[in-house]
């Protein structure tokens, strides 16, 4: 997907994702230890950064659409909080490795050729010790027709992210249904893949 995609994706007016953070961050936040500095990685427009920003975490956020990342400040300046954006393709370039204590990603959702090096970029970037926290749509998610990419291609493989995790300490692994009520784009049950690793 290209930065004019996500770009026209994000130009409503509103918060087509909602302003509220994601249930499973919300649930798995407290993992984070205090004061830790934190990486949010296809985070749009900003929602779960905004979120842990609140909760005293020092917050980049990553995206490729200079409009999601515009909007995750007008956010940030709502709740008098500091998140540092990025604007960078996850899927092509890489971000410091070692310089998190953690990382999350939620719906980050692109090719699936791409997928490897998104994974590993989102890893890469966390200090050992650290944790790695997301939450995508799994293939089985097309035939609920609640959100989500209508492709195939851009969906992931419960296999696949076990493959990529399987270096690190599971703390949490979850493939299976979940309702998620997110802005106008994420709507009712869905079917989902959550992780929660430490390097």
């Amino acid at each position: 997907m290209s930065k004019e995609h996500w770009d026209n994706s994000f130009s409503d007016q509103d918060f087509v994702y909602g302003q509220k953070e994601n249930v499973f961050i919300h649930e798995m936040s407290s993992i984070i230890p205090d004061h830790s500095n934190v990486g949010c990685f296809a985070e749009g427009e900003g929602r779960n950064a905004v979120y842990l920003a609140k909760l005293g975490y020092d917050v980049t956020t990553y995206d490729q659409s200079t409009i999601g990342l515009e909007k995750t400040k007008t956010l940030a300046s709502e709740s008098n909080v500091d998140v540092k954006t990025v604007q960078i393709d996850l899927t092509k370039e890489k971000v410091n490795t070692y310089q998190f204590d953690a990382a999350i990603m939620v719906f980050g959702h692109v090719p699936k050729t791409d997928q490897p090096f998104l994974m590993e970029n989102m890893i890469d970037s966390v200090k050992p010790g650290g944790y790695v926290i997301f939450e995508v749509y799994s293939k089985d998610q097309l035939k609920y027709q609640t959100g989500g990419p209508p492709s195939l291609d851009m969906l992931y493989d419960p296999s696949e992210i076990l493959n990529w995790m399987k270096d690190y300490t599971c703390i949490h692994f979850y493939y299976g249904e979940a309702t998620r009520n997110e802005g106008k784009r994420h709507s009712g049950l869905g079917h989902v893949i959550q992780a929660v690793i430490q390097k």
